[in-house]
């Protein structure tokens, strides 16, 4: 009895994927410390903030534990109940919104109660994802030859079940998570077996569009366009900061440039942990990086940024060797949301990129974000817990 009950939990423990949680446990160590020393100089209590955030990652924890005996078939049943939660959440923030929030941010994408905030659209992610991977899995299994028109009604679909987290995230006036979304999208539409033609010509007429904008966004009549279609003076600043960081720094400008000169002052090595001279308005949520360069220098901004392509490297090779068709795209999407996070945080950190309100993984404060990527993790460990190959046939998972 002693030996079946170690086979046992010797069989758990081989399908826990102790990689992963290591990348996680490091970047959440990283983050709680970032935490305090972003908030000791504006805060009077930031060991609340840090508790506070280390509350969020046990909530996230006990998440991964539950999705992770959700096996193929389970979360394949569970995408479409997501999918319409997260919508209902997107529609009711609309009308239930922060006021508070609206003020400061000019978003409408925020639920407060109290010191209780939550924003519906970080779970939308890992439920737009599972929704996105039945489609093109339910589509591949239905035209199993990929022809110039299939390819087409699969991007339709996609397009169709993408429509009205778009407009909704519009009317709540985020344009950075938006962002995300379409990264999401670029990313399972280029797994998802489309034709290479297809994804050369909308390739090129994305970037004919968006260098358009860019274009127009550099002079005044083209700024007189862009306005019609919702584009608004603040966007409009943190272009020109982007463009010329120096122009302005005391008031567009001044967030973006003393993140910069935070960073720069760290040098090779940094000036150590909690040594903070350089000041960086609300550097604890999407100015994060701030302090890693300034507290860890160049040889620290490294480590992070190595330890994110770990975490993202481990998440490619579970895809791999689980062989199943739908883990892989909502893999994609998981994968995407997390690198694209990653690369706009620390490019416009950087210089690199414009700002955008969009937070550095495991990192930044913000319970709602770090609870949408514990999701998208659970989701990926999931698939490592429940190895058995499944194939999708006639609208049903069945077992190689």
């Amino acid at each position: 009895m002693q030996i079946r009950e170690n086979r046992k939990k010797n069989d758990v423990d081989s399908r826990i994927d102790y990689g992963i949680i290591f990348s996680v446990m490091m970047l959440a160590m990283i983050g709680l410390m970032s935490i305090y020393v972003a908030t000791i100089q504006d805060s009077q209590n930031p060991l609340r903030n840090v508790v506070s955030q280390l509350a969020w990652y046990v909530i996230g924890a006990i998440g991964i534990a539950i999705i992770m005996q959700f096996d193929a078939e389970q979360l394949w049943q569970v995408a479409n109940y997501a999918y319409f939660a997260g919508i209902a959440l997107l529609f009711l923030v609309l009308i239930f919104y922060s006021r508070s929030y609206a003020a400061s941010t000019g978003a409408k994408s925020w639920f407060a109660i109290g010191s209780f905030t939550f924003q519906p659209s970080e779970v939308m992610k890992p439920a737009y994802i599972l929704m996105l991977g039945k489609v093109i899995t339910n589509h591949n299994s239905e035209y199993q030859v990929h022809t110039i028109k299939n390819d087409f009604i699969l991007l339709g679909k996609l397009f169709l079940w993408t429509l009205p987290v778009m407009v909704l995230l519009k009317l709540q006036n985020d344009f950075g998570t938006i962002l995300v979304f379409v990264a999401i999208l670029g990313g399972m539409i280029l797994v998802s077996g489309i034709d290479w033609r297809i994804l050369l010509t909308g390739f090129l007429i994305v970037a004919v569009i968006g260098g358009t904008a860019l274009l127009f966004a550099t002079t005044d009549w083209g700024r007189e366009i862009l306005g019609h279609f919702g584009f608004r003076s603040y966007q409009f600043a943190r272009i020109d900061s982007w463009r010329n960081p120096s122009a302005d720094t005391s008031e567009n400008g001044y967030q973006i440039w003393q993140n910069m000169k935070a960073i720069g002052s760290g040098k090779l090595f940094g000036k150590g942990f909690n040594v903070s001279n350089v000041y960086v308005p609300v550097r604890e949520s999407d100015m994060i990086f701030s302090v890693i360069g300034e507290n860890f220098g160049f040889i620290g901004s490294c480590v992070l940024i190595l330890l994110y392509f770990l975490l993202i490297y481990q998440m490619v090779q579970v895809t791999f060797d689980t062989k199943n068709e739908f883990y892989a795209y909502v893999s994609t999407g998981v994968i995407m949301m997390i690198l694209f996070h990653v690369f706009e945080n620390i490019g416009m950190s950087v210089g690199l990129l414009p700002l955008t309100g969009i937070p550095l993984p495991f990192i930044s404060q913000g319970g709602s974000a770090l609870l949408g990527n514990m999701i998208g993790i659970g989701l990926v460990m999931s698939m490592r817990f429940h190895h058995k190959s499944y194939m999708f046939e006639n609208g049903t998972f069945k077992q190689r």
